[in-house]
């Protein structure tokens, strides 16, 4: 599998770029997945017989690329996804959104539904059923004025579905290339990457940090000035 960046492995762990529009793991549309093409690259890379272990413990949206930490073997598994119950695991997002913010950094705290028929977040009201609260800290990276589009740094403190798309978006300052809760950039790709992950080693209990920057292409180009 010669086109998997791969950006760290050894025994237990393997950290890759997630190209964008492939799935994290297996779904419906039977699409090749990420899981599925690391699995692939270790059987050819270590020439493994049968099947190879491989455990999915975070994941990133379809449309999303960015850095992501696979398990090597269950007890790694166990122990990255307990660190990702308990939020000790780390992500930090570049987005671009329409306009320009009115703050250079804050933070957004609300309650988002998950409509599971039409696979969409919507702000709800704290006591609404099945409502749980999101929360992210921003940074205006840098605003282009002549497109009107700004460059975002996003801290998650809650990984809630579709969470950055949905609160931006409430805000009138939507992700550029958002199919589902967008205004700008309609048909084109979803400008949202997962460059920063940090989190505990599962064995040694070092803590790693990995980034990973989008090429400057598309709509990253902004990032180029």
């Amino acid at each position: 599998m010669e086109n998997l960046k791969a950006i760290y492995e050894d025994n237990h762990i393997i950290v890759v770029e997630k190209p964008v529009n492939i799935p994290s793991q297996g779904d419906k549309t039977g699409d090749i997945d990420m899981l599925s093409i690391i699995k692939a690259y270790l059987k050819e890379k270590y020439n493994k017989p049968g099947e190879v272990y491989l455990g999915l413990v975070h994941r990133l949206d379809r449309p999303t690329g960015g850095v992501m930490v696979f398990a090597k073997t269950s007890k790694a598994a166990s122990r990255l996804s307990e660190q990702v119950r308990n939020k000790e695991m780390h992500k930090q997002y570049l987005c671009i959104v329409d306009g320009q913010m009115e703050e250079k950094q804050g933070t957004f705290k609300d309650y988002l539904y998950k409509n599971e028929k039409t696979n969409t977040s919507r702000i709800a009201k704290p006591n609404e059923k099945n409502a749980k609260e999101a929360i992210l800290d921003y940074e205006v990276i840098k605003y282009n004025e002549e497109i009107n589009l700004s460059v975002i740094k996003v801290n998650l403190h809650t990984g809630r579905h579709h969470q950055i798309r949905v609160q931006f978006s409430s805000r009138n300052h939507s992700l550029y290339g958002d199919q589902k809760y967008g205004t700008r950039g309609r048909g084109k790709q979803l400008a949202l990457w997962a460059f920063s992950l940090s989190f505990k080693h599962p064995t040694t209990k070092e803590v790693l940090l990995f980034e990973d920057y989008p090429e400057k292409i598309g709509s990253w180009k902004i990032l180029e000035d």
